[in-house]
This record gives C-alpha cells, sequence and structure tokens, in this order.
C-alpha cells in the first residue's frame, strides 16, 4: 500500500527548493509572498536562488537541499521554485529510504515528474502532479487552487478528478480499469529510459502531457515509449494537453491521437488538464485510481495524504 504524507493544514511550512534550472530572486520572492499571504509559513532551501549555468546549483548541492527538507520536521509541504533541465541529475544523490521514512507532499510538473514517479516508485511515497512555486500568484485562475488544496487536505473517496467547467474529460476507447497513476511530462521520461529511474508503467495507467515540441517531435517520443515497451505494458492511458505544440507535416496533436495511442487499443481518455496547460487539475502519483474511458471518468480510490 502507498505510504500516504501527512495532509497540509492552514499555517503548515513550506519548504522551497530549486531542483533544476535557476529562478529569478524577484520571482521567487513576490511568490513567497503570495503563499505567505494564505497564512502558509515559508522555509528556503540553501540553493534556491543559486545558479551555475543552466542549473540552480550541482546536482549534489541541489539534491542536499531537498533531503534537508525531508529533514526538516517543520516542512510539510515541499514546493520546488520551478521546473527545468537538470532534475534528473539529483536522482542518484537522494536516500529514498529516509524519504520514504520521512514522507512530505512534494508537488510540481513539467521536469519535477521525473521526481515525483522516482519517489512514488522508490519509496513508496504519493507525490502530487500540480502546482510550483511559480504558479501562486493572483492571477492563477481559482480551478488551480480548489485542486491543489483539495489533494493535499481532502481524505474524502471514491473522488473524481475533474476539469474545469467546459472543458470536458474525453474518453476515446472505452474500458473500466483500476490501477497505480503514474507519468507527467513525456519529455523527462523518454530522458529518463535506460537509466536507474525509467518510469515504470507495468499494471499502472501511463498520463503523459507536453508543452512546446511540434507533434513530429512528439510522436518520435511516443514511439521510443511504444518501443521501450511503456504502452504494452500500461493498463490504461490518460493524455493531458500538448501545450503549444506546433502541427507539422500537417498533422496535429489530435491527428497523432487518432493515429498513433487510439490503434494502441488501451482504454484512453484525453483533454486532462495538466502541468503546461492555464488550468492545472491535481494529480497524485502512486495512487489507485479507476478510469472509465467509455465514461471518460478519472476517480482516485485513495487519498494522496492523511491526517
Amino acid at each position: 500500500m502507498a505510504i500516504k504524507p501527512p495532509a497540509l493544514q492552514p499555517g503548515d511550512t513550506v519548504g522551497i527548493v530549486t531542483l533544476g534550472s535557476p529562478l529569478d530572486a524577484d520571482v521567487i520572492n513576490t511568490r513567497i509572498a503570495y503563499l505567505e499571504s494564505l497564512g502558509l509559513q515559508v522555509v528556503l532551501g540553501r540553493y534556491v536562488y543559486e545558479q551555475n549555468g543552466f542549473l540552480a546549483g550541482t546536482d549534489r548541492e541541489r539534491a542536499e537541499d531537498l533531503m534537508a527538507m525531508f529533514g526538516d520536521d517543520q516542512v510539510k509541504l515541499i514546493l520546488p521554485s520551478r521546473g527545468g533541465v537538470g532534475v534528473a541529475g539529483i536522482l542518484p544523490f537522494l536516500d529514498f529510504s529516509y524519504i520514504r521514512r520521512h514522507p512530505k507532499i512534494v508537488s510540481g510538473y513539467s521536469d519535477i515528474t521525473v521526481l515525483l514517479n522516482a519517489i512514488a516508485q522508490f519509496s513508496g511515497v504519493i507525490t502530487l502532479n500540480s502546482l510550483l512555486l511559480i504558479d501562486f500568484k493572483p492571477e492563477s485562475p481559482a480551478y488551480n487552487f480548489d485542486q491543489f488544496f483539495a489533494a493535499t487536505s481532502s481524505i474524502v473517496v471514491p473522488r473524481e478528478i475533474q476539469n474545469p467547467t467546459g472543458r470536458p474529460l474525453i474518453g476515446k476507447v472505452p474500458g473500466n480499469v483500476n490501477g497505480t497513476l503514474v507519468g507527467g511530462n513525456l519529455t523527462s521520461f523518454v530522458g529518463a529510459l535506460g537509466t536507474p529511474f525509467e518510469i515504470d508503467t507495468r499494471g499502472k495507467i501511463l498520463l503523459l502531457e507536453e508543452v512546446h515540441e511540434p507533434v513530429n517531435t512528439v510522436y518520435r517520443y511516443m514511439e521510443q515509449l511504444k518501443l521501450a515497451g511503456k504502452f504494452n505494458d500500461c493498463r490504461g492511458v490518460i493524455l493531458g494537453e500538448c501545450t503549444g505544440c506546433m502541427d507539422a507535416y500537417g498533422q496535429s496533436y489530435d491527428d497523432l491521437i487518432n493515429d498513433f495511442i487510439v490503434p494502441l487499443g488501451k482504454p484512453l481518455i484525453i483533454n486532462l488538464a495538466t502541468g503546461h496547460g492555464v488550468f492545472k487539475a491535481a494529480i497524485p502519483i502512486g495512487a489507485f485510481v479507476n478510469m472509465d474511458g467509455g465514461n471518460g471518468t478519472i476517480t482516485l480510490l485513495e487519498t494522496a495524504v492523511q491526517y
């Protein structure tokens, strides 16, 4: 059974870390101020403001920051400032047994999803494909905050993961299956293939989303996952948005779904508000869920947190 971190409660402490690319200090500070306006306390990792070229400090330094947050009893939520390249580089320096003994809510998307899945896979702790620090600003949709705080505080199950009003989930291939939910950013998982941290899709429900890639590149990545057996191993597929993905050779993302994913014959739901889109559902990675490809529903069968 998956390990559930303690729920987030009013006045709790959030640990801020930068685990991939650096982020401007002014942006970090304004987002922290917004977090504090919500009644949360904040502690900063040692290397939050660091910049080492296109990375925020060395791999070891960023890993040390993350492990320090797991070791701080006051911290209930670990919130990376952003994603960006380099997150996979910290994985060899993490102590997954320690994380298992000191579970915390970890939230994020983009390259952070390779970390979320590694924690779920090697520590057994449910993580959250949801907001980053950069998303804590007044102009973020209320839907995003509603989703985030429901996922980090609710112990009500079964509970459907629902899109914003007017943006329905779409069932493309029928089939009703249960399984552990894994996945996130497509590019990140392709980058981890052949490493000790490649995503395990055996008997799982696989979620994928992408951003700013032409459709022919998305096809290439999908084909690589297929050749690696990830679609064959999984029980069902959920596709999020391909945010800002450009048509290529007259083919769209929808064409790719119809021509490549549908013929796989796996239960399939598309159009989930995820990751890089304006609207961001909160999706527990490592949680047991039901997906109904006929009705287009995704239902949590266990909570992401506990009291």
